[in-house]
């Protein structure tokens, strides 16, 4: 046992870095030595450059320390050779005058990694070492990963070519087995054309193809190009991969915009013809899911990075308000001075609700805190809260429409409760000049419940649609708003397993309508 362990030390040890030192002065290789033993290094000293390189060729050293001034051959041409012996080595020059003359002929002949002066310090000296064995790790990976990349590129390229000959060797088989490759054409789902490149014309489309068309498949004309059959256009459509599928010689593809469908579509030529096979797959609804997926990843991920946020702020946030408070009651405090903290004290308590509704926004509903509840109820108590801040805005009327006898919910009334404040407190933001009508509703359709906000405002720009549940992102005039607000009822509601619709007319107003599931074994209740 005491063998292995001598022998793992050592070659943890040897794994540490080998380290060169070259300097005529005894007492500086000594301090220099001293300073490196907390990296456990392996160490080996010169006197002068000779020696120094006998030393390299033996000791083979990823990091060199030379002096600049010494006796025969100097630091810069001692470095120069060891560039030559050792490129990968780093290269560390210690100079005790500032020359710039010799600090440039340094670096252009034998490209130093870094200069130390003396006196160095210790932590200076460390940490550079520390980066030069760093550096020289680095270029040894660099060229391990060039070699590995030189060989899977060989693979790669060796695999790309047997697949050319697969695709070769099975297109020259479709063209023996006609019959069977026309009974297979017209049974796949997937909509198939075979289109003469030259004028885009249609010579053979499958059943899929004809439903697309909406027409029936005795209908396929030979000469119709394929775009003015499928889509109704005159030209092209824009992106169609045929022209550069019969350039390369190999499929290719591309995505086709129609009618507010998007299509991908893959052309694959005929060998030594002027045809090619082309596919048509309708992917709108999968790139709308996309979408979502991407949007409830980043609200995830910024949920996580607000409550991080919130947490550091919150605790300086209290410091300010508590000296504040305590500053503002010393006795013999000026006028001046009272005004001062009672602004600081404003304004920590205006960041303290910010942090506040960050926490809110990251923070997921608790397990003990859900249970069955009545959705008209929750919404009628947010409301009852709601009305006491209208009572300063006489011309600003909230309408009620509480349906009655709605199955259930499961969830948290209290964070739900938080969603129709939001939705209220922005539809009341949106009414020009506080005059207007906010409408709050309950309803049911199909398996789900629902409640809605209506306002009277200014609506919705298209171009804003995409972002208002984004956090941080609002329409409002600075101090008006921080853009928390719909971005913490849209986590709430996704908690609950609901979703949100948004309808908007610029200058009439908006509805947000929040559906939320009813539970299974009250989904069939009347």
């Amino acid at each position: 046992m005491g063998t292995l362990g001598a022998q793992a030390q050592a070659q943890d040890t040897v794994a540490r870095g080998r380290l060169l030192l070259v300097d005529d002065e005894e007492n500086i290789l000594k301090s220099i030595r001293r300073v490196l033993r907390r990296g456990e290094w392996d160490i080996e000293t010169a006197t002068d450059a000779e020696t120094g390189l006998r030393t390299l060729e033996r000791f083979r050293p990823e990091v060199v320390i030379s002096d600049f001034r010494m006796p025969g051959m100097n630091g810069v041409e001692f470095l120069t050779q060891v560039k030559l012996q050792e490129p990968r080595a780093q290269r560390i020059m210690l100079t005790g005058q500032a020359d710039q003359q010799a600090i440039e002929e340094a670096i252009n002949r034998s490209e130093i990694f870094r200069f130390i002066s003396k006196p160095w310090n210790d932590s200076h000296l460390v940490l550079t070492v520390k980066s030069a064995f760093e550096q020289y790790a680095l270029h040894t990976e660099n060229d391990r990963l060039y070699r590995v990349t030189q060989e899977q590129n060989a693979e790669l390229k060796q695999l790309n070519a047997e697949l050319e000959e697969r695709v070769a060797l099975r297109t020259r088989l479709l063209s023996t087995a006609k019959r069977e490759w026309e009974l297979s054409f017209d049974c796949m789902e997937t909509p198939l054309a075979v289109v003469r490149a030259r004028d885009f014309a249609v010579r053979r489309a499958n059943v899929a193809y004809a439903q697309v068309a909406r027409r029936s498949i005795e209908e396929v004309p030979s000469d119709v190009p394929c775009h003015q059959y499928l889509f109704g256009r005159d030209t092209p459509c824009q992106g169609c991969p045929l022209p550069s599928a019969m350039e390369t010689g190999k499929g290719a593809r591309g995505e086709v915009q129609q009618g507010g469908r998007s299509y991908v579509v893959a052309a694959y030529p005929f060998a030594g013809d002027d045809r090619a096979v082309c596919t048509y797959r309708d992917v709108t609804e999968e790139q709308a899911m996309t979408r979502r997926l991407i949007e409830t990843e980043k609200m995830a991920a910024v949920g996580q990075l607000a409550g991080g946020v919130a947490h550091e702020i919150n605790n300086p946030l209290g410091g300010i308000l508590a000296f504040s408070q305590l500053m503002s009651r010393d006795a013999g405090r000026s006028a001046n001075d009272l005004e001062s903290l009672k602004l600081i004290e404003e304004s920590a308590l205006r960041c303290k609700r910010i942090v506040e509704s960050l926490l809110k926004f990251s923070r997921h509903s608790r397990v003990e805190d859900r249970r069955l509840f009545d959705l008209s109820k929750c919404v009628e108590d947010a409301a009852v809260l709601f009305r006491a801040q209208l009572k300063s805005m006489p011309k600003v009327e909230l309408k009620l429409g509480l349906k009655d006898g709605l199955p259930k919910v499961y969830g948290d009334p209290g964070t739900l409760a938080q969603v129709v404040l939001n939705l209220l407190q922005n539809g009341l933001q949106s009414l020009p000049k506080a005059e207007g009508r906010l409408s709050l509703e309950t309803g049911r359709e199909g398996d789900r419940t629902f409640f809605a906000v209506t306002d009277t405002g200014t609506g919705i720009e298209e171009k804003h649609l995409p972002r208002i549940f984004e956090p941080s992102f609002t329409t409002k005039p600075p101090g008006e708003g921080t853009g928390l607000g719909l971005s913490i009822a849209y986590r709430i509601v996704q908690d609950h397993g609901g979703t949100f619709q948004v309808d908007t007319h610029v200058g009439q107003g908006s509805r947000f309508t929040v559906f939320l599931p009813i539970p299974l074994q009250l989904e069939r209740l009347p």
